[in-house]
């Protein structure tokens, strides 16, 4: 059993990496704002200690000095590409000043090990080979995709120059149950929503983008193998395979109310066409692989958001 601290734990993605740690016997820490997570997220679990705090804030620092964990689960960020380029000097300053500062803290200790919840899509940008490997060119189209980039290189000069290790997740497009389409960008999330509603959805641009979606409970897996292995690098967190953003809208629409009508508004700043991630490098060092298929994962999703009787 390990002490571990996950920043960002009452949030979306968080909470499922909490659940997944809490199987595996650690001792598990959040640290969390509450600003988009929350309590509710956290309520069915036992045993998880919950800090409230910001991560760029003094106390969040000496909260993981304090606790001296083994590992660190980095899940809090500003995960909007659209707030990303709106309010660039927003964005660096959750996702790179508030990394650094939680990072300031295990300077003293040698051995720790974070792994660090990075971005498939975006830090590679437009892709020019589908899907793309851990060596593709990294030429971001946002913001967003820049400051996990430039996270991914705090952490290792981090373990060069004070010995903490670290591994970091490229995710794809996460989804899944709990994700909040007003504080966590889900497009899956945002069309739940509308169509639980009774109202239509909007796709942005042509529909024809593609994304690499991969489950919520296949990337807290991931977590549990990163945290398992240790393996130092970064690894891709995805199904390797493109979906478009059309299709996505017209199978919940089946899956919701078929009368549903599906508008179009213009493609938005800073997203990229396609983007799907090639995810054999994490089979072969973190021995995992994607379990929930994309068809099964939207008929949970939809399910976890009409049984739980909450709005997405």
């Amino acid at each position: 059993m390990a002490k571990i601290v996950v920043t960002g734990g009452a949030g979306f993605i968080g909470s499922h990496i909490v659940d997944k740690l809490l199987a595996r016997g650690h001792e598990v820490h959040v640290i969390d704002d509450l600003s988009s997570g929350s309590q509710a997220n956290l309520a069915h679990t036992t045993g998880v200690q919950l800090h409230v705090a910001d991560i760029r804030s003094a106390k969040a620092c000496q909260l993981v000095e304090q606790l001296a964990p083994q590992f660190v689960v980095h899940a809090a960020a500003q995960v909007s590409v659209r707030t990303s380029m709106d309010q660039p000097a927003l964005d660096t300053d959750l996702n790179v000043t508030g990394l650094v500062n939680i990072l300031a803290a295990l300077r003293s200790k040698p051995g720790a090990h974070v792994v660090f919840l990075s971005s498939g899509g975006a830090v590679y940008g437009e892709q020019v080979a589908f899907p793309a490997k851990e060596d593709h060119p990294i030429k971001p189209e946002s913001v967003y995709g820049l400051s996990k980039r430039v996270g991914e290189e705090y952490l290792e000069f981090w373990g060069r120059k004070w010995g903490v290790t670290s591994t970091s997740l490229r995710l794809a497009n996460v989804y899944g149950p709990r994700q909040n389409p007003h504080g966590e960008a889900g497009v899956i999330a945002i069309f739940c929503e509308r169509l639980l509603a009774g109202k239509g959805i909007a796709v942005n641009g042509s529909g024809k983008q593609t994304r690499d979606f991969v489950y919520v409970e296949d990337v807290a897996e991931a977590v549990g193998r990163a945290v398992d292995t240790r393996t130092v690098g970064a690894f891709n967190i995805g199904t390797s395979k493109e979906t478009t953003i059309l299709s996505i809208a017209e199978r919940l629409r089946d899956l919701t109310i078929a009368q549903a009508e599906i508008g179009f508004s213009p493609a938005k700043s800073g997203e990229q066409m396609r983007s799907c991630i090639d995810n054999s490098a994490a089979r072969e060092k973190l021995s995992w692989s994607p379990k929930v298929d994309f068809s099964e994962g939207l008929e949970r999703t939809v399910g976890w958001y009409t049984s739980s009787g909450q709005k997405p």
